[in-house]
């Protein structure tokens, strides 16, 4: 059996690039919590607030409830669920899973390919993260769900098609004058400029471009709030900040509230600023809450 390609492969809701991480976020979790206990069961009362936080934090800014993935990913050839009735999943109720003693895990022929091969588990999680985030949240999601992968463990699933451009860095920040469209940072180490990295508006994950126009030279922190859905750019190219976010610091009121309402600081003339058609998709797919108003002069 090709794990890989039945990892690839999870069955999902999508519509127009409509975002539905939610049975690659238990999935990633179930394979963190097999490799500290590998002959242990999640009980869903368990860790029902633990995949509502992943939810939260990682998936799309809509309202989900973390039984949806734990009923569903049955149907994957993945995961297993019992209850105190017998083998079987109740169904994709949070009561239901709750008062019968809903359990899951990997289901008997995923764990013994684990046990045979263990550089599986880290393939499988890289082929998780690579269809479904983008790489400035790998690290976070995996400590989030306790996964502990090997530095080798990098290869790509060779069934995904679609390869990344390596010219889209040098591009992106050639045409943003190596500066952060937020902040206007501009950091070097003699030529060499660090702390700069080009951020996918549409995430590649999700069909989005290696093109100019859907990409942003952003600092490192910058892009990681971008990717977080703390910061997002609205009509006229303006900045927006989440009001989810809470900053109390100096630090945290100059380089994320004082940005809301900022116009963008744009490519040079001749690039293509931001298409349109990838700042919506950002917006209503990764950008969490309403927008602050930009703050009083």
């Amino acid at each position: 059996m090709d794990w890989l390609e039945r990892t690839a492969k999870l069955r999902q809701w999508s519509r127009s690039g409509t975002r539905a991480p939610h049975k690659p976020l238990l999935f990633l979790y179930a394979l963190g919590r097999f490799q500290q206990d590998a002959d242990g069961e999640l009980r869903y009362s368990a860790v029902e607030d633990d995949l509502r936080r992943l939810l939260a934090e990682y998936g799309p800014p809509n309202k989900t409830t973390p039984a949806y993935p734990f009923h569903h990913l049955v149907s994957d050839g993945v995961w297993e669920v019992r209850t105190d009735r017998g083998p079987g999943s109740p169904g994709s109720g949070v009561r239901e899973l709750r008062e019968i003693g809903a359990a899951g895990r990997l289901t008997p022929e995923l764990r013994a390919a684990l046990r045979r091969e263990p550089s599986l588990l880290g393939r499988m999680a890289r082929v998780l993260l690579d269809l479904n985030f983008p790489p400035s949240l790998h690290g976070d999601l995996c400590e989030a769900v306790g996964l502990e992968l090997e530095p080798t463990e990098t290869e790509q699933f060779s069934a995904v098609r679609r390869r990344r451009d390596p010219r889209m860095r040098e591009q992106v920040l050639t045409a943003y004058e190596y500066q952060c469209a937020f902040c206007g940072y501009d950091g070097r180490i003699g030529t060499v400029p660090v702390g700069l990295e080009a951020a996918h508006v549409r995430w590649w994950a999700f069909g989005g471009p290696d093109d100019i126009d859907n990409g942003l030279c952003l600092c490192s922190l910058h892009h990681k709030l971008f990717d977080k859905g703390v910061l997002g750019i609205g009509d006229s190219h303006r900045i927006l900040v989440s009001q989810r976010f809470v900053g109390h610091s100096p630090a945290a009121r100059e380089h994320v509230i004082a940005l809301a309402g900022r116009p963008l600081i744009g490519p040079q003339p001749g690039a293509r600023p931001v298409a349109a058609v990838h700042r919506s998709w950002h917006t209503s797919q990764v950008f969490h809450g309403s927008p602050r108003p930009a703050p009083a002069a």
